[in-house]
Order: structure tokens, then C-alpha cells, then sequence
């Protein structure tokens, strides 16, 4: 008890990230100050010829109202960054310690934030961002260049001669790469105005965006009067856009060149104390959330790994998931501050594409409402908050439904896609746990496959005595005895699918076949093997899937099993990834991987393989976007000759979800287009003949999708890629058993 107490106090002593805030913003504003009271002791000017003289005709009362308004401005930002971070501390324990393990990684992960390297996957707007981004960041360079050497005393001054030129020049560039940013921004949204940014566009951009036009113009009319005020010197030149404007003046008089420098001056400087004043309570707040969010990407949990959660046949925990705003993490809050509202999630959701009631940008921005709501103090909430919407207390739900919550096929793409690291399907998957475990609030058809999971040990409602029927007709496959130890090289799992469905049974056959061609020496459980609990877990029922998911590690631990092939993207991402989690530690390799590694070793021969084709793979979302696995695949179907390859228009890293994902296998999809419908569409507007999958919840839905869309075996046939190289191989092999068969029978006859 003494330690629990111990650990505590030390934990409050801690600076807490509101403090830093308060503490940063103080300094800064302290500092601001300094540096315009420190001119007015020492009045150390720049002798040099080519030099600017700050501040030049400026008056002394102006002058101090600017040293006055900015760190008082600086100051306040503060303390509202702090009323945010205050929301963030509300949330439960995050691992995300920067530790001498992942500090390369993190750091590799805030360049990316900053440099916005992610944003560059959308070329257009990645581009315009980085215009705006960067040229104010330059521009706020050179401010702040300019101010450290008005501090200097005159042996130390460096902004003078060639220095001073290159400074004008750079300055003018990276102001008018802003200024067009700005402008291209203003166009894309008012005018072009992309789906995914018409529908989130309110008047706060306007603001943010005229604020923005209104530095950046005014900045320049300052500086062109500045230089007319100054007589025209010539080293101005290098101002090339500033110059240029200062010879429109050159028919006014001294008197109001020299006024309209002063008002333009103060229009450029009030641009910014609108800047500063906006900055911590409208959406421009992620300049500095975005990068922290990227900087703290690295987690302790592999890509694919849900959150672990403790034993619920021993815990004393009295709820399970997230109703409320503190079951999430402080991560999961962070996140609510980092979104830029881009809206690049919603436009990848295949569920939000074919009409579902689930839009992840929404997800985001709900938290955030419920967030910025029910906080002490009360926050400026996420862009695009309807006025008229009240939160009523700090539950989730008083925003999001669970009509929304069900819709997720859990593909990943909405956090694959995010330029800044927000984790929506963490969030989705803990909202599920609730409604699961502790509403009971889940899709009726869901009951019936959890009812089949939890009596059958399968979703599928079979018997499991029945689970290697499949193997009749195949020699050499042996079923092991679970209570016996592994002498096998690899143990097959083979997944409920594969052991059940008639058409992945054909999967698992010619994976076998394959496998004794290549001499690879497996041994399946047969009827001791059970579901890995995926779909109970991604439907957040975490009792079932560890209900399941014991026995199974059990299992698999007694026999001493090392090494473990699957067919299933899904079980190979359990078995992988989140059976460590309770004691299961494997290595476990997805039956494309293997096959890739057994052909590049020369184990399995294809060098006859042949199929005079064309085909296209689809992408499996538990092996792509969750395991980062795109390149095996392909290189199997690539080892095929013949074979003309064609690639969706999504593909890889942006490749569509079949719909079956995240439980939505067991689900009715009763709202809008089928996925799958979409996707098997987008499959045969490839011209292919053949359609490739690697999943067997894929094979299911691509091919009732291509069959739904009128394409019968005969014209495409769609199947697991180990059907199509069995099939390439076989088709090698009768070519060689049989070259010359034509020519016989003609001479036969």
C-alpha cells in the first residue's frame, strides 16, 4: 500500500502536459517582450548601407502597442492549448514512452509530420498545403531573423550587404508561395470544392482563409510603401514583388506614402493578432497537434493488434470498451485535435461509398463534441458542429449511433489514408466492446453466429467432427493428435472457412496438393482446432474470443507448435498478432508468403506453369493494410507464364474492402449497394478472366459480387490464388505429358 501511495505522489509531481503549455506560451511571451524593451535601452542600429531599418517610420506609441499585443496574445494562446490538454489528461493511460527503441522511428515519424510528407499522397492538395504551410513557416523565419538581429549590438549585426539581399529575395519567395497557396485554397474549396470538402466547409475556413490572404497582401503592400518611403535604393531590388509595388507610389506624396506604410503596417500586424487569436480554438490548432500526433505513431502493439484487454473470467473491472469520453485514451483524445478535416478517411470508407450511415471524419469530430462539451473547461468544439446540437451528458452516444458503430468492415483504410495519425478504427472497435459487453447491442444475425461460435467452435453452425472431412480425398495429410507432440515442420491451419465452406474447401485441397508437390511436411488438428475468435473480437465481444482463444493457445502450446501456415488473412493477423496477448507466441506465415518463399527457393517448380490469361488480385485488408502484406501475392501470380496482370484502380495500400471484414460476414447488408457488389464490379472492369483472392471471405464475396453482376464461371473465374497456380501447374503438366497430341491424332487418322 505504501508503494501504490509512493507511486502516486511521484506520478503527481510530474509536470503535466497543460503545464508545459502554460509554462511554454509564459516564456515565449516573456521573451516577445524582452526584445522590445532591450532596443529601447541599448539603441544599437546597423550602420551598413544595404541594411533595413526596423521599425522605420513606425511610431515609438505603435511600436509599444505591438510589444504589448503579441506576447499578451502569445500568452493567451497558451493558456487555451492548456484547456485543450486538460481534455486530453481526462483520458486513460496510453503506452506511447519514447523509449532508445523507437526514438529513431518516432523521430522519422514527426519529420514526416512536419516536412507533411503524408499529405503529399493527395498530390494537388498535399501541394497547396505544403505552399501555405511552408511559406509561413518561412515567413515566420524571416520575421524572426530579422528581430534577433535588431537585438544585436552593431559589431554583431548580420543582416547587411549580399546577407541582406539574399533576406529580401528569400523573403518575397516565400511570401508569394504563401499568398498563392492561399489563393489555390480558396479556389479548391469555394470553387472546385472536391465531395469530401464541400460537405465539411463552414464559415470558420473562410475566416482561417482570410486571414491567411489578408497577411499575406498586406505584407506586401507594407513592404512596397516601406521601400517607397525608404527612396527606392536599389539593393530593394531583390524585394521582387515589393519593388515592383513601391513604383506604383511614385506619384504620391511623402507625406501620404509615408501615412499609408503606417496603416498598411498595422493592417499586416492585426492580421496576425487575428492569426494568434484564432490559432488555438478553430481547426488551424493542428500545426502543432498534427506533428505530435505523427511523432507519437509508434505504438506497443503490432499494426493489427486490437488493444488487449485483462482476463474477463477474473477481472474486476466493472465496464468494458468506450461509452464515454475518459474510456478512451489520452491518444485517442490527442486525436480529436490533430484531424485537419480533410475528409481523405470518409472518401476510402467502402461503407460510407455504398451508402452506410458510417462517415469516419464523423466519428472524429463526434468524439471531439463530446469532448470540448463536458470539459472543465468548457473547449471551442471541432469544426463543423452544428449550433443547434446539444450534448447532454459525456456519453458517446449522445452523437454517435450504433447504426454507424456496426457499418465499420474494420478494412483499416481510414487509418491507412490519415495524414496525421488519427487511430478511428481503435476508437470504433472500443465503442463495439460496449455495445456488446455491456448492452447486449449488436445485430441479431451477429447472435446467431456468436451463439454457433460459442457451442460449435465455428461461425459456420457445423459440426466440428466434421472439420477435416475436407482431407478425404487427399493423401498424406495428416490429422495430429492435440494431446501428442508436433513432429510436423509446420502445423496447417486451416480456419473455419477453409474446413466448411464448399468453395474454400477447394482452397484448402489445393494448398495441400501444393504443399506435398514442394515437400513441405504439415500436420493439421482437424476437429481440435477452433475459430480464432476474430470475428467475436472485431464485433467486440472480448468474452467469446477469449473463450475461444484460450483453448486454442492451450492447444498449440501443449503440442509444441512452433510454426504455423494459414490461409485466412484474418487468423494468420490473430495468431500473429494478438495471440501473444495471452501467452500464444507462434511464427506464423500466410500461405501466399509461403508459397513466394517456396518458389524463389526452387522447392515448388513452376517453371511450366502456364495460363494464357489476364487477372487481377484483389486485396485482403487483414493481410495488406493490417500485416503489410502486398508483394507476396503478386509475386506468386507473377511466377505464372502467360499471365497478363491487371491492377484495380484500388489497389495495394488503397485497395477496396470486400465488405466481409470487422464480423460484417455474419451480417445482412441492408442499407445502400453491397461492397462487395462494388468492388466485383471494379474486378471486371479489368477486362480480367481471372480474379485473384487471398482470403477466404474475400473468395466468397468477389464471387458472389461477379456473379450478382452477371459473370458466370465460364467467363471469369474467381478464386483463392493457390486454386489459380494449381491450376497453372496442372495445365504445365499435361503440356508436357501430352506435346505432341495434336499432331497424333492427325497422323491417326
Amino acid at each position: 500500500m505504501a508503494t501504490e501511495t509512493e507511486s502516486t505522489t511521484s506520478s503527481d509531481k510530474r509536470l503535466k502536459p497543460h503545464q508545459l503549455s502554460l509554462g511554454l506560451g509564459i516564456g515565449m511571451g516573456a521573451f516577445i517582450l524582452l526584445s522590445g524593451v532591450l532596443p529601447q535601452i541599448t539603441h544599437w542600429h546597423n550602420e551598413n548601407e544595404v541594411h533595413r531599418t526596423v521599425f522605420g517610420n513606425i511610431p515609438g506609441p505603435i511600436q509599444i502597442a505591438f510589444y504589448t499585443l503579441i506576447p499578451v496574445m502569445v500568452v493567451w494562446g497558451a493558456f487555451r492549448f492548456a484547456d485543450r490538454m486538460k481534455n486530453w489528461e481526462r483520458g486513460t493511460v496510453a503506452k506511447r514512452r519514447t523509449t532508445a527503441k523507437n526514438a529513431k522511428r518516432r523521430a522519422a515519424d514527426f519529420r514526416a509530420g512536419v516536412y507533411m510528407r503524408t499529405l503529399l499522397r493527395d498530390s494537388a492538395a498535399g501541394l497547396m498545403h505544403s505552399m501555405i504551410y511552408f511559406g509561413f513557416l518561412v515567413l515566420m523565419g524571416v520575421t524572426t531573423v530579422l528581430e534577433i538581429d535588431h537585438q544585436m549590438p552593431e559589431s554583431l549585426k548580420f543582416l547587411h550587404g549580399t546577407t541582406y539581399k539574399a533576406y529580401a529575395f528569400v523573403g518575397d519567395l516565400a511570401g508569394t508561395v504563401f499568398t498563392l497557396g492561399v489563393i489555390w485554397a480558396i479556389v479548391r474549396r469555394y470553387i472546385q470544392r472536391p465531395y469530401r470538402i464541400r460537405i465539411k466547409t463552414k464559415a470558420e475556413h473562410g475566416v482561417i482563409l482570410g486571414t491567411f490572404l489578408a497577411i499575406g497582401i498586406t505584407g506586401f503592400v507594407a513592404e512596397g510603401f516601406r521601400i517607397s518611403v525608404e527612396g527606392m535604393p536599389d539593393y530593394e531590388k531583390f524585394s521582387f514583388v515589393g519593388y515592383p509595388l513601391a513604383t506604383l507610389f511614385d506619384g504620391m506624396s511623402a507625406s501620404a506614402v509615408s501615412t499609408w506604410h503606417q496603416w498598411s503596417w498595422i493592417a499586416h500586424v492585426v492580421s496576425f493578432v487575428v492569426f494568434l487569436a484564432i490559432l488555438p480554438v478553430t481547426m488551424l490548432r493542428h500545426v502543432f497537434t498534427s506533428p505530435l500526433n505523427m511523432y507519437l505513431r509508434d505504438k506497443d502493439r503490432p499494426k493489427g493488434a486490437m488493444k488487449p484487454m485483462p482476463n474477463l473470467m477474473e477481472t474486476e473491472l466493472e465496464s468494458f470498451g468506450a461509452s464515454v469520453v475518459e474510456d478512451f485514451t489520452w491518444k485517442q483524445l490527442l486525436d480529436t485535435d490533430a484531424c485537419t478535416m480533410c475528409g481523405r478517411c470518409t472518401s476510402v470508407c467502402p461503407a460510407h461509398a455504398t451508402g452506410k450511415p458510417l462517415d469516419p471524419r464523423e466519428i472524429v469530430l463526434k468524439t471531439g463534441e463530446v469532448m470540448a462539451a463536458t470539459g472543465s473547461p468548457q473547449v471551442s468544439p471541432p469544426l463543423g458542429v452544428d449550433g443547434e446540437i446539444k450534448i447532454g451528458a459525456n456519453s458517446l452516444f449522445e452523437r454517435i449511433t450504433a447504426e454507424e458503430i456496426w457499418a465499420c468492415t474494420s478494412c483499416k483504410a481510414c487509418d491507412e489514408i490519415c495524414p496525421v495519425n488519427i487511430e478511428i478504427l481503435d476508437k470504433i472497435l472500443d465503442m463495439r466492446r460496449y455495445l456488446s459487453l455491456m448492452e447486449s447491442n449488436f445485430p441479431a444475425e451477429l447472435g446467431n453466429a456468436y451463439r454457433a461460435m460459442e457451442n460449435q467452435g465455428n461461425p459456420w453452425a457445423m459440426n466440428q467432427g466434421e472439420r477435416g472431412d475436407w482431407a478425404n480425398d487427399i493423401d498424406g495429410v495428416e490429422i495430429v493428435d492435440p494431446g501428442s507432440p508436433l513432429t510436423a515442420e509446420y502445423l496447417y491451419w486451416v480456419g473455419c472457412a477453409g474446413s466448411f465452406d464448399d468453395k474454400n474447401k477447394k482452397v484448402t485441397q489445393a494448398m495441400a496438393k501444393l504443399l506435398r508437390r514442394a515437400g513441405v511436411d504439415v500436420a493439421i488438428l482437424g476437429p481440435s482446432e477452433m475459430c480464432t475468435g476474430d470475428s467475436a473480437r472485431r464485433s467486440g465481444n472480448e468474452y467469446l474470443f477469449q473463450m475461444l482463444a484460450m483453448p486454442n493457445i492451450e492447444t498449440l502450446n501443449g503440442m509444441g507448435v512452433k510454426k504455423v501456415i494459414t490461409q485466412c488473412p484474418h487468423c494468420f493477423n490473430t495468431l500473429l498478432n494478438e495471440y501473444p496477448q495471452l501467452g500464444g507466441h507462434y511464427e506464423v506465415v500466410h500461405h501466399t508468403q509461403l508459397l513466394e518463399q517456396l518458389i524463389a527457393d526452387g522447392r515448388l517448380d513452376v517453371s511450366q506453369a502456364t495460363l494464357e490469361e489476364r487477372i487481377t488480385y484483389h486485396d485482403s485488408c487483414y493481410l495488406g493494410r493490417h500485416n503489410d502484406v502486398y508483394l507476396a501475392p503478386r509475386k506468386v501470380v507473377g511466377s505464372i507464364k502467360g499471365i497478363e496482370i491487371v491492377e484495380m484502380p484500388r489497389n495495394g495500400t488503397k485497395g477496396m474492402c470486400c465488405g466481409a471484414g470487422g464480423a460484417r460476414m455474419w451480417m445482412e447488408e441492408s442499407i445502400g449497394t453491397k461492397v462487395n457488389d462494388e468492388r466485383a464490379r471494379e474486378a471486371l472492369s479489368t477486362g480480367a478472366t481471372r480474379i485473384a483472392t487471398a482470403c477466404p471471405f474475400c473468395y466468397i464475396m468477389m464471387d458472389d459480387g461477379a456473379k450478382a453482376a452477371g459473370a458466370d464461371e465460364d467467363t471469369v473465374k474467381v478464386a483463392d490464388l493457390a486454386i489459380h497456380l494449381l491450376d497453372a501447374i496442372e495445365a504445365g503438366d499435361r503440356a508436357m505429358d501430352a506435346p505432341d497430341a495434336p499432331l497424333s491424332a492427325t497422323s491417326t487418322d
